[in-house]
Parts: C-alpha cells; sequence; structure tokens
C-alpha cells in the first residue's frame, strides 16, 4: 500500500511525502465488516494504532498519513481522505489522500466531476451522525470538494464522519469506495469510534500549523516593531531633519532587507498645484536627500552616487504613476517587464535594480516626496511590508511637515508655551488615569484566575465523589446498604452541582434586563417563623442557637416570595458557616418609616471573626471571598443576596463591631426593604 496526495489549489500544505509503514500494520487483520457487530476489541485495537501514531510521529505530516493508510487498510476501502480544517476558510485546510495500490497507476481525470451532483445521489454520502446539522454538511461536502477533486475515479460510495476537538469541527474522515456499496452499521459504529483519536491527530496538525504561523509572525513583528521604536526615538531626538531621515531611509532599507533605499522630497514651482484636478502630473523637481545600497559590487561600480542628484517628474513615468493613482503605493515586482522602462529616471537604475516599491510621502493630499526600494532580483512585497512602510512614510511626512512648521511659526512659541505644559498635565493626568486601568485589569485578572481555581474546585470534588459511587455499585457483591449510602452520596453530590449551577444561572438573569418582580403579600412573622425552624437543626449540629425578634403585631410585606427565601437562607447559611461554635444568631425584624416611605429593616447577627474593613469593600462581589477563610464554599451566596435585593428595589449592609476582652466580634448583616411596591418605585 502507498499513499496518494495532492495539492489542492487554494490550500496551504498539501501533504504529499509517503509516510513510513505503520509499525505492527500487517498484525490488524482487515475489518470484516459483515462479522464484527456489537465487538468492542477491533475498535479498541484500532484506537490503540491512531493512538501510537500520535505519539510516536515528530512530524504532523506523516502521522496523518500514517493514519489514512492505517483506516484504509483496515476498512478495506479503495480511498482514504482525511481533511484538517484549521479555519473558516479552505486555504487553511490540509488533506491527505491514501488509495489502494490497483489505483495509483491511474492517471487522474481531465475534468473533475461535479461534487454537487454526487451529494444529490443520497446513497452515495452516508454520515455516522444522524441528524446532521448543517454545519456539518458544509463541512463534509467542503472536504470533498478540496480532499478528493484528483482521484482516479469518480466517488461511488462515501462514509463520513467530522471529528470534533475542543467542541468545534477540526476535521473530517472520508471513507471513499469507487464502486456502489452499502456501508454496514458495524462499519458506521467503527468509524465512530475512531472519531474522537483522529481529532487530537487533527488538533496536533493544527496546533503545528498555527505554531509556525506564530513563529514567522512573531519574527517579522519584532523586526517591525524595532524599527518603529527606532523610527520613534529619532522623531524625538534633537537631530537636523535631513540627518534624522537619512537614519530613517537606513533602518528601513536594512529592516526589509532590501537592496537599495532613496529618500526623494519634491519642490514645486506651482503652490497651488494642490488645488488642481486630481491626476494632473504637476511641474515639480525631485531631489534625492538620503540614500543607502548593500554592497553590490556590479552597481557600485556602475552607477555613481546618487545623493543631491535632481530630475523633474515631467520625465519620470516612474514617479507619475504616484500621481496618476492618487497617492497609492507604486509596485513592481519586476519593473523591466513594463513598457515605459525607458521614462524611469536614470538614478533608479531599474535595470540592476528591478523591483521597485514607491511609496509616495503625503500629508492633506499634497505629495511631499518618495520613500523608494529596491531589489536586484524580483521580488514579491507582501503586505505586512507595505503597511510597515505606510507607518515610516507617515512619521517621516509628520517630521517633514512638523519641521516646516517650526520655521514658520518660530515667533509664535512663547504663546504656546503655557497651552503645551497644559497640555502636557493633562496627559500626565490621562497616563495616570491609564496606569490605574492596568491596575484594575490586573485585580481583574487575579479574580478571575481564583474564580476558575474556586469553581474548577467546587465542580471538580462532587463530580469525583459521584465517580466513586458509581465505581463502588458496580463492585460484584455489595451490600444492600451500602448501595443505599452509595446511591445517598450521588443524590446529595449532584445536588451540590446543581445548586452550584443554578446560582451561576441566577446570578447572570439577574444580571442582565429582566421582568419586574411578581409580588405578593407574606406574613413576615409567619415567613420568618417557617425559614428559622428549617434551620433549627443544622445550627444545632454545630452548637449554634437562633434567637428571633419580632414585633408583636404581625409585619405584612409586600415582596417577592421566592427571592426574599432565598436572601434569607443565604444570610443565615452564611451566619451558620462563620459562627464560633456555642453563640447565639440574632434574626431581629423591625418596621422603620424613612422619608414617608414605609420599610422593613431585618439585621442578622453572628458572632464569630471580625471581617476587616477592605473585605467589607468586597464582600458582596461575585466570586470575593474573605482572605484567610478556609470554609468551603464558592463565593457566589452573598453576591446572590445583593442581586436579589437589587431586584426587590432594597439594600444590604455589613457591620462589624468587635467585642470588649474579647477576640471575637459581632457580624452584622442589615437589610432594607421597601415594605410595599408603590413606595418602592423610584
Amino acid at each position: 500500500m502507498e499513499l496518494l496526495s495532492e495539492g489542492v489549489p487554494g490550500m496551504k500544505k498539501p501533504l504529499s511525502s509517503p509516510p513510513q509503514y505503520v509499525d505492527d500494520i500487517d498484525q490488524l487483520e482487515p475489518y470484516q465488516v459483515k462479522l464484527m457487530l456489537h465487538q468492542e476489541e477491533p475498535a479498541r485495537q484500532l484506537v490503540q494504532k491512531i493512538n501510537q501514531i500520535i505519539a510516536n510521529s515528530s512530524a504532523t505530516a506523516l502521522m496523518l498519513q500514517e493514519i489514512a493508510q492505517l483506516l484504509g487498510v483496515v476498512f478495506q476501502v479503495d480511498c482514504c481522505c482525511l481533511v484538517s480544517v484549521t479555519g473558516e476558510t479552505s486555504d487553511e485546510a490540509i488533506t491527505t489522500n491514501w488509495c489502494a495500490d490497483e489505483y495509483l497507476g491511474l492517471p487522474h481525470p481531465e475534468e473533475m466531476f461535479s461534487m454537487e451532483q454526487l451529494l444529490m445521489q443520497l446513497p452515495v454520502l452516508q454520515c455516522v451522525a444522524q441528524p446532521l446539522t448543517i454545519e456539518d454538511i458544509s463541512l463534509i461536502h467542503n472536504s470533498l470538494v478540496i480532499g478528493c477533486q484528483y482521484l482516479p475515479l469518480p466517488i461511488k460510495a462515501v462514509l463520513a464522519t467530522p471529528t470534533r476537538f475542543g467542541g468545534n469541527n477540526n476535521g473530517v474522515i472520508n471513507l471513499i469506495k469507487f464502486q456502489p456499496y452499502d456501508w454496514s452499521e458495524s462499519e458506521k459504529q467503527l468509524l465512530k469510534e475512531v472519531e474522537s483519536a483522529c481529532a487530537i491527530a487533527f488538533s496536533r496538525v493544527a496546533q503545528a500549523q498555527l505554531i509556525a504561523h506564530q513563529e514567522q509572525y512573531l519574527q517579522k513583528s519584532n523586526q517591525h516593531q524595532n524599527l518603529i521604536k527606532q523610527l520613534t526615538l529619532l522623531n524625538r531626538s534633537n537631530l537636523e531633519l535631513n540627518q534624522m531621515l537619512q537614519l530613517v531611509i537606513t533602518s528601513t532599507a536594512e529592516s526589509l532587507q532590501a537592496d537599495r533605499g532613496l529618500l526623494i522630497l519634491l519642490k514645486y514651482t506651482d503652490p497651488r498645484f494642490r488645488t488642481q484636478t486630481k491626476k494632473q502630473i504637476p511641474n515639480a523637481k525631485a531631489t534625492v536627500i538620503g540614500q543607502w545600497a548593500k554592497e553590490i559590487q556590479s552597481f557600485c561600480n556602475s552607477k555613481p552616487d546618487t545623493l543631491d542628484q535632481s530630475f523633474w517628474i515631467s520625465d519620470c513615468g516612474l514617479c507619475q504613476r504616484a500621481f496618476v493613482d492618487s497617492g497609492k503605493a507604486v509596485i513592481f515586482d519586476d519593473y523591466t517587464n513594463q513598457n515605459d522602462i525607458s521614462t524611469a529616471a536614470p538614478l533608479f537604475a531599474v535595470e540592476e535594480l528591478p523591483a521597485v516599491l514607491l511609496m509616495p510621502l503625503e500629508n492633506q493630499g499634497k505629495i511631499l516626496g518618495f520613500l523608494v526600494l529596491q531589489q536586484s532580483v524580483p521580488r514579491s512585497w507582501q503586505p505586512a511590508e507595505l503597511n510597515l512602510m505606510g507607518m515610516v512614510c507617515a512619521q517621516m511626512s509628520n517630521a517633514i511637515i512638523q519641521s516646516q512648521t517650526l520655521r514658520q511659526v518660530q515667533t509664535l512659541v512663547d504663546e504656546r508655551t503655557a497651552k503645551l505644559q497644559s497640555s502636557l498635565e493633562l496627559q500626565a493626568k490621562l497616563h495616570e488615569r491609564t496606569r490605574q486601568y492596568v491596575q484594575q485589569l490586573r485585580t481583574l485578572n487575579e479574580l478571575k484566575d481564583e474564580f476558575l481555581s474556586n469553581m474548577s474546585d467546587r465542580l471538580r470534588y462532587p463530580l469525583t465523589n459521584m465517580l466513586l459511587s458509581i465505581r463502588n455499585l458496580r463492585l460484584p457483591g455489595i451490600a444492600a446498604d451500602r448501595q443505599v449510602r452509595y446511591l445517598d452520596i450521588l443524590e446529595q453530590e449532584c445536588t451540590k452541582e446543581i445548586n452550584l449551577i443554578n446560582d451561576l444561572l441566577t446570578l447572570q438573569k439577574l444580571d442582565s434586563p429582566h421582568e419586574a418582580p411578581q409580588l405578593e403579600i407574606i406574613d413576615l412573622n409567619t415567613r420568618i417563623h417557617d425559614i428559622t425552624g428549617f434551620f433549627e437543626k443544622k445550627l444545632a449540629e454545630k452548637g449554634l442557637r437562633i434567637s428571633v425578634d419580632l414585633p408583636q403585631e404581625s409585619l405584612k410585606l409586600q415582596t417577592e416570595l421566592e427571592s426574599f427565601d432565598r436572601i434569607l437562607q443565604e444570610l443565615l447559611t452564611n451566619a451558620c458557616k462563620y459562627s464560633d461554635s456555642d453563640t447565639i444568631i440574632h434574626l431581629q425584624a423591625s418596621h422603620r418609616v424613612d422619608q414617608q416611605i414605609d420599610q422593613v429593616i431585618i439585621k442578622v447577627t453572628n458572632t464569630g471573626r471580625a471581617i476587616s474593613e477592605e473585605e467589607a469593600t468586597y464582600i458582596f462581589d461575585k466570586f470575593r471571598r474573605g482572605r484567610g477563610r478556609w470554609t468551603p464554599g464558592t463565593g457566589l451566596g452573598l453576591a446572590l443576596v445583593k442581586s436579589l435585593v437589587e431586584h426587590l428595589n432594597g439594600a444590604i449592609a455589613v457591620e462589624s463591631l468587635q467585642i470588649s476582652d474579647s477576640e471575637q466580634s459581632e457580624i452584622c448583616f442589615t437589610l432594607t426593604l421597601p415594605q410595599f411596591s408603590d413606595e418602592s418605585k423610584p
């Protein structure tokens, strides 16, 4: 068996070299599709073979070729096509084709068979996953168009499946027959079993491709950044203008690895040219004020120094193009192929330096001059290089205009000093504000890391306990009482996971625009007694008691019952967590009139470790917990309380008071709610 891999137009890296022969491939018998129903061992062996290829392949290109060969042999197909998709566009795909020996010598078809007609024949294409999404159908269609257009024979049967890694499609496996064929369920099941292993292989290919692109990008980016830094330093220096421009052309030509660089400035004989019709060639004289050249022996011997040489724009067709194209860059990969080569000014020496990049120095629609790079061999100028040249020209244009302006407005310097000082002070303030924003971003990043760590623990521990319980339940001969115990653990841990997710969803719902609360009138005393009665057993287990102080005449409260209950439950749960043993939790409710608004005040007080002033500033923030508090939790409880209180148009505050002659403190959470909805409106 050998590989057949063709480079497809629009693809970046087609795989074409034959792979090393897969280790022990002869030991894996061809897949007997009709006799392997409900057999798991062949699938496991095939997945192991693929994993071995992934683990042992140092080159990702050979890895896909070996996997394609392995799948083709096992499934006994005519062709196996693997297409790795690393982006939304097909030109970022990598394809690998394997064909059986009897098809390797066949010539490629002169015309590509219509993939649209192929897909209209329903028996031709089958997929493991059913039903297919529009995205899956499009992905499989594109993979067949990209990877199979140069197969020796028309496709008659395809079994395909997309692969997913990290929740996203990253490739397609296509098993191809050149004769009509009815795929069995066992074949589909086996292909489904190897999908995850192939997804890992596609992921490695994508990672290798991404790393290569990033390394190239970083190398170019570093060079360009160094150049911009040099230009910035030059702009801030006290160098004379011509001296600075000479350094700029030298740095730019060296950074872009050009053979020669020229800086040309224009002097217009008609000062009204800026108001004339576009695309008109001006009457202007061009002078070379800066140049840089590599040590090219033939050029240096044949051409004299061009510095301070001048020519008229009307005599140079190369420079005229900048005016005809309205100030756009003039690019020639090889100027010798142009018909107007004779019209280029002699100092450009286009016979020896045919690759030309001429970028106008433009300011407010007027071309001040040109920055020119030339190469002794034909060269394709890249978009990143053009962008860099544009930035360099912009800075040079600014420097030229600034120099001219300074000479014209020197008498106004003293009058502008005060405004400049004010501007500098404003910049300093903006810099300080930016520094503060950066510090805030760092703090938020730390909170994010802390939240992810905390949430991963909160999610992992219940799942671990559930997994252990499930494994123990599967042990043979387990006693009935232990089965009940493990089932209780499963139910408890599952409840924890559900509650955590529900809390997160509730917070998200409260943070987004939502409907007004569903208000109803409740008996406050009765509701508080019901909630505290539910907590008495839990408090007793920690050696705690609860004291309830309510008005003799029961209070009526118009509120959302579910939100109100959750607020009290979270406050009591928090008090239970952080109270010292053998202490009393006090719950007090009262009525108050503030600015002719009836309010209900509920205080929950417990005795324990003090809350510092710093902790009090963020205790109600999401995912924030007090420093040094090792009590398990997610940090969502008090954040949920605050969101629910604001949902009810109320307010909540916390206060920590040190108990005299004691290390303990009284921590009091004060909840303020409007008693009636009419008074709660802003």
